[in-house]
């Protein structure tokens, strides 16, 4: 989900950006439904765990493999040239075209929050959502006398392509926070400036958060998550199936984005903040805070 920076008038538009965040709750929400119907597989997310690609000179994870495989076509395709892309892995290739035109948005800044996200999400967010399947694939092999790992299906490839999916819409998703602390600085900067001069990260949190965007948020979460978690028939309306059960956790969803997702996202607009006097002399420090 990404805006066209060549034809939108104002990205840094408040309410441009809650639409964009609001789209991509669907997209990470779709995403961990279809992550949810593959098992743990935890061995794609264990450095070394794959011969094949150690005897390729590749000494990290299958996952980290996939990323860097996938990203490496983005970045020449000039994916990570857009101010709304950040990339997981390191040394990228340089794009194949010249870069676009995009308008000045962002100061220029070095917050990534990649590894954060690729740490809780492999870490606590995939075997909470991968539960369900991960039993059902246990009690399928005790029903057949069969030993071995039940947390494993062997779906590497499959499992790993929706892993990118979720965690390219969640690093977006948190690197807007960049996005709504540029549109609030500029509205008023006189109320930043001494704190990022201080420097104090709580008073500078405290400007940039609203509790109750956050409530709405979460609850709207629940209602989608639940919605697009159900079986749907040809009318468009939730099949019964008596059990009550979804294709997701829907409380795994809300607690993404209450333990994850909102925090990081703050992280991601305080440290914006701080790095948003940089290179600024005095004067032009003091001529922003008459603002």
């Amino acid at each position: 989900m990404s805006q066209n920076f060549a034809i939108v008038d104002d990205p840094l538009s408040l309410e441009r950006i809650r639409s964009i965040l609001i789209r991509l709750e669907d997209t990470i929400i779709f995403s961990l439904i279809e992550r949810a119907q593959f098992v743990h597989n935890p061995r794609i997310y264990q450095p070394g765990a794959f011969a094949e690609l150690k005897a390729a000179g590749f000494e990290g994870s299958w996952l980290e493999w996939f990323l860097k495989e996938i990203e490496t076509f983005h970045a020449k395709a000039r994916r990570y040239t857009s101010p709304d892309e950040y990339p997981f892995s390191k040394s990228l290739p340089q794009p194949v075209l010249q870069p676009l035109p995009f308008p000045k948005i962002l100061y220029p800044n070095n917050v990534n929050a990649n590894a954060e996200i690729l740490k809780f999400y492999t870490g606590d967010i995939v075997p909470r959502i991968t539960k369900r399947a991960t039993e059902q694939l246990a009690g399928i092999k005790r029903a057949k006398g069969i030993d071995g790992v039940a947390d494993d299906d062997g779906n590497y490839g499959s499992a790993a392509t929706v892993d990118v999916e979720v965690l390219q819409a969640i690093s977006k998703r948190v690197h807007y926070g960049k996005f709504v602390s540029e549109s609030k600085f500029i509205e008023k900067p006189s109320a930043f400036i001494p704190h990022i001069l201080t420097p104090n990260r709580e008073a500078l949190e405290a400007l940039i958060t609203k509790p109750a965007v956050e409530r709405a948020l979460l609850v709207r979460l629940q209602k989608k998550a639940a919605f697009y978690g159900q079986d749907l028939g040809p009318d468009g309306q939730p099949i019964e199936n008596g059990g009550g059960s979804t294709k997701i956790d829907v409380e795994g969803v809300k607690d993404l984005y209450e333990k994850y997702i909102i925090p990081l996202t703050k992280d991601v607009e305080v440290d914006y903040l701080l790095q948003r006097l940089d290179g600024l002399s005095a004067a032009e420090i003091e001529e922003l805070a008459k603002k």
